[in-house]
């Protein structure tokens, strides 16, 4: 990476981190031009590179990458330069202010750990990605963007595992929980069929940058239609169709510990599932093949040739699968496997006000409200839904299915988000039996209520969280959209 770019970039994240001293104040003015300098002289994105193709659309990006793995690379480093870029500026300094660990700490991980462990296949993606990015002047390497498909696994497993080595039961050592979701068959929907829903919730920085459908058409395994951040090989916040007839999303198991250093990364086995797993069984198989702990999920999966869904908690210590013709599933950062609460977490099963109890509780109060009734445009309606599990009138926080910690004053505890920090759910992809065996899903970019999120207004109601102004942008209400992959 050219000294320019690297000190650039270490220059912006100094800032992130709160400095009320006149030299930083003095500064600041600099760094917003900067920025628009930075912005200003990027020109519009292609449209096309080879087989490969962009379209924007409701605040998404929709990409389609094909062909060999390097092929599919250089399309989706060309067509998504600007936003790669955006995104590795932002998690450079994102990362610097939560974890304590800078971007190059980051780096050094990723090729240690995480590079070694990912097949050729990967490999030559990534550089096709980092290729792509050359081509339109950006100078990134495949560190930067093995980092970026890892930064979840490192920041919230990795670097909480060598606090744990500190001291034990460390406060650090706390997987934060992350999206509502649910798969459904059988008698709970109106067709019988299988419906799958998902919001993801995640620091609003980051959020609103996870805004990519990818079609995806590898010249080996299945072609899978997918949400993604800029950059990264894999969905992240899980939520996938492919034409093998799977379904595939999950939510965070919460205050997961453990970790295991030569183990093969999660975006590493999350997408190698999905491109080749053509069964429920095939996916558990290759999901809990050397597990290394980081992104521990419970999965919820479907497969539409058999009309069947499925469970899996993955653990380190334990694994337990659960599945069924008719019934639902649901997702709120909850374990079901008590073997994995007492073993694995410090969460408390018995605290009934914390985020995943409650939604997991509300799943359960709409799924007896709607059984049998369920459709795409109910789904819709579930990840909206601002109903607190005791009762009492819609409201905005951390404790609802739609998640506005931003609306909070009691924040997250267990998470360590503190009261009104900005983070909740940021979107959400809703498909059907019907849509996915066409490769179609519906997706909403912002909240999923529609409610908008102003930044400026935020920052001047709390200007504790200033130190995110460079990257905080505003959430506008979009319209579902339907997505179809191209045939």
């Amino acid at each position: 990476m050219p000294v320019a770019t690297l000190e650039f970039r270490r220059y912006i994240c100094a800032h992130w981190i709160p400095d009320h001293s006149q030299k930083a104040a003095a500064m600041k003015p600099t760094i917003l031009f900067l920025l628009a300098l930075t912005f200003l002289s990027c020109a519009g994105p292609p449209k096309r590179e080879g087989k490969g193709f962009r379209n924007d659309n409701n605040g998404w990006v929709f990409i389609h990458c094909e062909g060999s793995p390097r092929e599919r690379g250089y399309q989706h480093g060309v067509l998504l330069a600007d936003e790669i870029e955006d995104v590795l500026t932002v998690m450079a300094g994102f990362v610097n202010a939560t974890t304590h660990k800078e971007w190059s700490f980051y780096r050094d991980a990723a090729e240690r750990m995480f590079w070694p462990k990912l097949e050729p296949e990967y490999q030559e993606e990534i550089e096709g990605i980092v290729a792509g990015l050359r081509a339109r002047g950006k100078e990134y390497d495949r560190l930067d963007i093995t980092a970026l498909n890892g930064w979840i696994e490192l920041g919230w497993y990795y670097i909480p595992s060598l606090a744990q080595r500190v001291k034990a039961d460390s406060l650090e050592n706390r997987a934060p929980g992350n999206c509502s979701a649910f798969i459904a068959t059988g008698t709970y929907t109106a067709d019988g069929k299988i419906v799958m829903a998902h919001n993801a919730w995640v620091d609003y920085v980051v959020g609103q940058r996870w805004n990519v459908i990818m079609d995806l058409v590898p010249a080996r395994g299945n072609r899978m239609l997918m949400d993604c951040i800029p950059g990264t090989i894999h969905s992240g916040d899980d939520f996938v169709i492919s034409n093998a007839g799977l379904l595939i999303t999950e939510t965070t198991i919460t205050q997961f510990k453990g970790f295991l250093e030569d183990g093969v990364p999660e975006f590493a086995r999350a997408r190698t599932a999905a491109q080749y797993a053509r069964s429920i069984d095939e996916f558990v198989t290759i999901m809990a093949a050397e597990n290394n702990g980081g992104y521990a999920n419970t999965w919820l999966v479907g497969d539409l040739k058999t009309n069947e869904i499925a469970m899996l908690d993955l653990g380190l210590k334990h694994q337990t699968l659960w599945r069924t013709n008719d019934g639902v599933f649901v997702g709120s950062n909850f374990a079901t496997d008590e073997r994995i609460i007492a073993e694995e977490t410090t969460f408390n099963a018995a605290d009934s006000m914390n985020s995943a109890n409650t939604r997991r509780k509300r799943w359960g109060q709409i799924m007896d409200q709607q059984k049998g009734r369920i459709t795409a445009e109910l789904a819709m309606q579930f990840l909206a839904d601002h109903g607190e599990a005791h009762g009492g009138p819609p409201v905005l926080n951390g404790r609802v299915l739609c998640g506005h910690n931003d609306r909070d004053s009691l924040g997250i505890p267990e998470w360590s988000n503190p009261p009104y920090y900005p983070t909740g759910a940021v979107q959400g992809k809703v498909t059907t039996a019907t849509l996915a065996s066409n490769l179609q899903l519906w997706a909403r970019m912002g909240h999923p209520c529609g409610t908008e999120f102003i930044a400026a207004n935020f920052l001047t109601a709390h200007p504790e969280y200033k130190w995110q102004e460079l990257y905080l942008k505003d959430m506008k209400p979009n319209p579902w959209t339907l997505f179809s992959a191209k045939r």
